[in-house]
């Protein structure tokens, strides 16, 4: 398992990641993934031998990011992590890449204080809240959606 930069040779894979995540994340295409790239602190992927098993994006504190999410932790915290979105490839999952991946991206958070982040609770990501709460994050919130969808705010003091 190698975590590295994202290079445009993993532009396909990870937009393929995203889509089949999307019922958990939102929608993604090439120009979103270079935005994201151009702004975000962390786009990062996950090698498992020659395949993208995973990719992550997250931001640093008072980034330009047109996001509902990222806007509602910045209203709150001067600094902090914010992870964006993380997806895992179901032929790669239960294998240790999303606690991977978040170890990665929290080692970098520490100097920020905390990592931030939301997961859906209507309708629920049962799965994701439970992961979280074992690595230690803490509800702080909710958000309700321009759709109507609720997220929990999460937080991890690091």
């Amino acid at each position: 398992m190698l975590i590295r930069p994202l290079a445009d040779r993993d532009v396909p894979a990870v937009l393929a990641l995203n889509e089949a995540s999307v019922w958990a994340l939102s929608p993604l295409d090439a120009d979103g993934l270079a935005r994201h790239r151009a702004a975000a602190e962390h786009v990062v992927v996950c090698d498992v031998e020659t395949t993208v098993a995973a990719f992550a994006v997250a931001y640093g504190p008072q980034t330009a990011y047109d996001s509902v999410n990222y806007a509602w932790h910045g209203e709150r915290f001067d600094d902090f992590i914010y992870l964006d979105r993380i997806a895992v490839s179901r032929d790669f999952r239960r294998r240790g890449i999303a606690t991977a991946l978040y170890d990665e991206i929290e080692q970098h958070a520490v100097p920020h204080g905390r990592m931030v982040c939301e997961v859906n609770s209507d309708p629920p990501n049962v799965e994701s809240l439970a992961f979280h709460e074992r690595r230690g994050y803490r509800e702080i919130g909710h958000l309700t959606q321009a759709d109507g969808h609720i997220t929990v705010m999460l937080e991890k003091p690091l």
